[in-house]
């Protein structure tokens, strides 16, 4: 990425106590009313400290590897960075992003599930040795293009929900496993651990205990061939709660200290994502058109409230692209002073592209809204900041502006958590915003 060591192309604003997210968005909001109106993201980059702080606590044995294709927001790459995580990535773009903020190729993992020839040795040139593999196929690719590689078996991992016909299983199952590491056996290859891949959705705590109880039958299985079993990598399945972390960590020890006893020599990871940046980003979005839902005859009558359509500046072509695989969108927040007995009216919220799958909310209610009036989008930062698909629209990306409350920085700095040569190449400026400025970067007060 040209010139990031040289010339920081990013900033983020240091707010004090007294201000809130909703004098951020006004902010900028307001730096817009000459201009032509934009969605855009605000980013509290303290939260993705505390979350990172959450989990040092909470999970202390369990090194995070965070998942760039959740949100590849270059400040986010930084932070953690920063903060001592490893990072997984899935394609070529995400490993050139990684290893230009100065991550060491060790602490990496190339995990994608169908990889090009040409990226595997990519990452064999560039000295990312982890990679993931779950079929025969992929091995010997790896095997040819990779002869010094380092894999992690994914296992397939029992869905919580059986039933669920849109669950998808990714992995080679237990009886595969044996087949494919004498595969790898005879092509010299090394595997070195097990991974799992399990959703992030996933509340249920026996999928965990199978998930590690099977690591430990595929440890045994290659130990027996001669590999040198040294990885357990527990896969994602992090929402961020405060329930589902304490479920999982509970589950995840309580079968850790029976199959892989420290005095095992086995490092512990996990894939974490989600955790760690949806609550941190906002989105807001402005409102370009409306209309009323027409009514049948027998609907017509004085008693019947009218039904609103609001169409948005952005959509499923853009930021809630996530819709279109099934993932289900919160009702936003009005973001403009209403009456407190304001009423209500069945809505339902649009991208601006008019194509009948460009629904973001089916239904929601909200006060009457005007064109011109913005909706606030929180918990937005996975999986939402993806360049926009191909649309009729050919809208960019909403930009991105990032900040921090000065207790949070000052807090990091006292714990000592960050490494200050991660962040060389960012900058931190006193509350002040430009809307030209589309990232933001991190550094060390003098």
């Amino acid at each position: 990425m040209k010139g990031i060591a040289d010339e920081p192309q990013y900033s983020v604003g240091l707010l004090d106590g007294g201000t809130a997210l909703c004098d951020v968005i006004d902010n900028y909001i307001d730096e817009q009313t000459l201009s032509e109106k934009s969605a855009f993201f605000v980013a509290d980059l303290g939260a993705v400290m505390r979350q990172h702080v959450r989990w040092r606590t909470r999970m202390p044995l369990i090194r995070p590897y965070y998942a760039v294709r959740c949100n590849s927001s270059p400040a986010v790459i930084e932070l953690l960075a920063s903060l001592g995580s490893g990072f997984t990535c899935s394609n070529k773009a995400e490993l050139e992003l990684v290893l230009s903020h100065g991550v060491s190729p060790e602490d990496i993992i190339y995990s994608g599930v169908c990889k090009q020839v040409s990226q595997i040795k990519y990452a064999a040139t560039n000295g990312v040795d982890l990679l993931v593999c779950d079929n025969e196929a992929e091995l010997r690719k790896i095997s040819r293009c990779h002869p010094g590689a380092k894999l992690l078996l994914q296992v397939s991992t029992e869905a919580s929900n059986p039933e669920d016909e849109m669950s998808v299983t990714f992995g080679c199952s237990l009886k595969d496993s044996r087949h494919l590491l004498e595969s790898a056996k005879e092509l010299g290859v090394q595997v070195v651990g097990v991974r799992s891949n399990i959703s992030s959705s996933c509340e249920d705590d026996q999928v965990y205990l199978h998930a590690i109880s099977d690591a430990r039958y595929i440890f045994d299985l290659g130990e027996e061939m001669g590999f040198n079993m040294n990885v357990l990598d527990i896969g994602g399945g992090f929402s961020g709660t405060e329930a589902q972390l304490d479920l999982i960590h509970s589950a995840v020890m309580s079968v850790v200290d029976l199959y892989f006893p420290s005095s095992s020599g086995v490092s512990l990871i996990a894939e974490p994502g989600s955790f760690f940046v949806s609550s941190a980003f906002t989105l807001a979005v402005s409102v370009i058109s409306k209309k009323m839902v027409d009514q049948t005859r027998e609907e017509l009558s004085p008693s019947k409230q009218p039904e609103f359509q609001y169409f948005m500046n952005d959509g499923v072509y853009g930021s809630f692209s996530s819709k279109l695989s099934e993932t289900q969108i919160g009702a936003p927040s009005v973001h403009k002073k209403t009456l407190v007995d304001a009423p209500l009216f069945s809505s339902s919220l649009w991208g601006p592209s008019g194509d009948d799958l460009d629904q973001v909310v089916e239904s929601c209610l909200l006060p009457e809204l005007n064109i011109g009036d913005w909706l606030v989008f929180k918990h937005a930062g996975a999986y939402r900041l993806g360049q926009p698909l191909l649309t009729s629209t050919d809208s960019p990306a909403p930009p991105i502006f990032y900040f921090i409350f000065s207790r949070d920085w000052f807090e990091m700095q006292d714990t000592g958590v960050m490494q200050d040569t991660m962040l060389k190449n960012l900058s931190l400026v006193p509350y002040c915003f430009n809307s030209s400025q589309t990232g933001a970067a991190l550094s060390v007060p003098a």
